[in-house]
């Protein structure tokens, strides 16, 4: 396993355990011949490519095609000359091999902790009329069924270019019908899980609103017709990247299917001067033969260890109660130590203050930017709020949103120039706030200055970091007329410099990501913060969805799930507290409301939630998820969590609505040993692995709605 090269036909084969990627050369052209189930490295590959003879560019399957040479299909870039024009063509100049994986300069990236988890090639290719150089970068894991894929383009002439494409990856597919899944939604409704068959021309998923968006996020799986959970190729594609990205599968007259994905091409450009260099941010692409639930379990594993980082990468999440629902902005440190002595009664292990604490914020008009305490509510100050907190035994986390700046705040009065802006245009407001310049050094100092005077004179052990609004007239003050184009990537480039130095400046800090929710849910962020606020919908039954269509590709681990109060805020429905503990269970648990309003039996079953989820938390962030039904198909929704040994298991099930004279049901469970023998805790059943799979757990019929039901299972000794 690893790469092979086969310099004498062009041949350079990556190998895993279970997949084979396969590049030739063509006519000085890298080709992409193979992506699929693992092939012997002593097979005879030299027919793996059929052209037939016909070597024109508008039927090769490249790695990094160009347009203006005879391919039209979607190019993977463009570059315009000094001359105005724009026709470029790389050739094949040679390659290296080094093991391990080399870190992206700025950019987060999936990582190894030795060089033997996997190993690295580079395809050097160079346009020696523009003096051109690119370097295509293939790493291949051992023991997964990953490549990470990026593009480094240098300018070695000595006169400037101009990038006005620069995707991270493309992937021709032979003829052959496909389908394209991927997350699609809106704000309190990310993560619809959304699926179409591939047809002749272009199918594209996009943002252009300088984040990756709660509309469609920057992943994409091609799947073979008849792919399901359980069976069927599949092809996945995850942008490590927090900005606007794109991704297009272009089917051709041929039935051929060209998959493109990175930064938006739309309203960028990028000036490289002489020397100099532009890195792509990485894409993870993933193969599985086993279905999309394969696929998933690789992502989950792959991002919880090699792509999140620090203390809390392995580390079970605590338990926590936010203030927010409970209070909006009208709180003091009574009320809320109130809510943290209830928090501490229950089991509850941290308290999180929301929104409202600095400058004058009594609503969202105001104060955005003026990281400072405010001393009616707080009279005592964080510090004295913290420590009342701490004395009950919890922990003390905050809210924060330090990539806005209000209008009506100190700092936008000292400094007007310090958002986004183009002179002599209107300074588009949402929710009364602009968004901060991070392309700009000194803006990025402020803030951390700022942050840090706060995590270093309170006892903050977690930080929920949120993002309220996209970015629009996306100008700086301090770029010059040629590279305002760069802007919106550059301010992703300065958001990922500001959030390594506060994350190793403050390494015992839980950081979780939250933008509006689930709208910069994406590898990007959770290279710096391992959790993510999957959305600001708290509704049990609108949660099924969005964390199931989550799960495609994020790890349970990254997902931020919370108990809220009832009618529901975001839509009015009224739930039990037990259908709302189990499914906040299925990720990271915590409460968003009151507690001081429970009553003594709602207090009663919190404390067991509370308990439950201490003993199965560890399951729940780390285990192996299972999905069994799905939400987006039917009344009913199922996942279960295995252990890696397969000795335990957690199986969910939830029903919505109650179905008058329903037939006798069985839920079927998948990834447990068949040749072992389990034990329902509960009742004390004893079932064989195989029949538990096979003929499946037998479900009560309860008449009522909202029904679910928490399974636990564990392995009997044997003898």
């Amino acid at each position: 396993m690893g790469i092979f090269v086969q310099e004498d036909k062009g041949l350079f084969h990556l190998q895993s355990k279970g997949m084979s990627y396969i590049i030739e050369l063509v006519n000085g052209y890298p080709v992409h011949v193979y992506w699929g189930k693992k092939l012997r490295k002593d097979s005879n590959l030299d027919a793996l490519l059929n052209h037939g003879g016909n070597t024109g560019l508008d039927r090769l399957p490249q790695e990094y095609p160009q347009y203006g040479s005879g391919d039209f299909r979607n190019p993977a870039y463009q570059v315009r000359l000094q001359d105005g024009t724009r026709v470029t063509e790389l050739c094949y100049s040679g390659y290296r091999l080094t093991g391990g994986k080399p870190a992206l300069a700025g950019l987060p990236s999936i990582y190894v902790e030795s060089e033997q988890e996997a190993q690295t090639l580079e395809l050097i290719l160079k346009d020696d009329y523009a003096k051109l150089s690119v370097i295509l970068r293939y790493t291949i894991y051992e023991d997964s069924n990953v490549i990470a894929r990026s593009v480094q383009l240098l300018n070695e002439g000595d006169t400037a270019l101009q990038l006005q494409r620069a995707l991270s990856a493309c992937v021709d597919f032979p003829a052959g019908e496909m389908d394209m899944v991927y997350l699609a939604g809106a704000w309190a409704r990310e993560g619809n899980l959304t699926r179409r068959r591939l047809m002749q021309g272009g199918t594209t998923i996009e943002s252009r609103r300088g984040m990756s968006g709660h509309q469609m996020n920057p992943f994409v799986a091609l799947a073979k017709p008849g792919t399901d959970e359980n069976q069927g190729e599949v092809f996945g594609f995850s942008l490590v990247y927090s900005g606007s990205f794109e991704a297009e599968a272009e089917v051709d007259s041929f039935g051929t299917t060209r998959f493109t994905i990175g930064v938006s091409s739309f309203d960028f450009s990028w000036l490289l001067e002489s020397g100099e260099s532009f890195q792509t941010p990485e894409v993870v692409m993933v193969y599985s033969a086993e279905g999309i639930g394969e696929m998933s379990r690789t992502y989950h594993r792959l991002y919880r260890t090699r792509l999140c980082r620090g203390l809390y990468r392995d580390k079970e999440r605590p338990i926590l109660v936010n203030n927010w629902e409970a209070t909006y902005f009208n709180f003091d440190t009574d009320k809320l130590e109130s809510i943290a002595a209830e928090g501490a009664k229950l089991g509850i292990e941290l308290f999180v203050l929301d929104d409202g604490w600095f400058g004058k914020r009594d609503a969202d008009n105001s104060s955005l930017g003026d990281w400072v305490e405010d001393l009616r509510k707080l009279p005592g100050g964080l510090a004295d709020l913290a420590q009342r907190v701490n004395g009950h035994g919890l922990q003390f986390g905050l809210w924060v949103e330090p990539e806005m700046i209000s209008p009506d705040s100190d700092l936008y009065r000292q400094h007007p120039d310090w958002c986004l802006h183009v002179p002599g245009r209107r300074r588009s407001e949402l929710r009364w706030q602009l968004v901060l310049d991070y392309t700009r050094e000194d803006v990025r100092q402020y803030i951390f200055e700022s942050l840090s005077r706060v995590f270093s004179s309170v006892p903050v052990a977690y930080v929920k970091w949120d993002m309220n609004r996209c970015l629009t007239e996306i100008g700086s003050a301090q770029i010059t007329p040629e590279r305002q184009g760069e802007t919106a990537h550059r301010y992703v480039l300065g958001l990922y410099e500001l959030l390594e130095r506060l994350t190793s400046k403050f390494p015992h800090i839980l950081f979780e990501s939250c933008c509006s929710g689930g709208g910069r849910f994406d590898p990007g962020m959770l290279y710096y913060m391992p959790q993510t606020w999957t959305s600001d919908d708290t509704d049990a039954v609108e949660r099924l969805k969005i964390q199931y269509g989550t799960s495609l590709v994020y790890p349970i681990s990254a997902m931020g799930a919370h108990v809220s109060a009832v009618p529901n805020h975001q839509v009015g429905r009224i739930t039990p507290l037990s259908f709302r503990g189990d499914v906040a269970m299925s990720g990271n648990f915590g409460y968003e409301l009151d507690l001081t309003k429970f009553t003594a039996e709602e207090k009663e079953l919190v404390k067991e939630q509370v308990a439950n989820y201490k003993e199965i938390r560890s399951l729940v962030q780390q285990g192996n998820l299972y999905r069994l039904q799905s939400p987006f198909e039917g009344n009913q929704t199922a996942w279960m969590f295995v252990s890696d040994d397969q000795r335990e298991a957690l199986v969910y099930y939830f029903r919505v609505m109650a179905v008058p004279n329903p037939p006798r049901r069985s839920l079927q469970l998948n990834g447990l040993n068949p040749e072992l023998d389990y034990k329902l805790e509960d009742s004390g059943e004893v079932y064989g692995g195989d029949r538990l799979m096979q003929v499946g757990l037998s479900l009560p019929d309860v008449q009522q709605d909202y029904v679910s039901g928490c399974y636990r299972l564990k392995a009997l000794v044997q003898n």
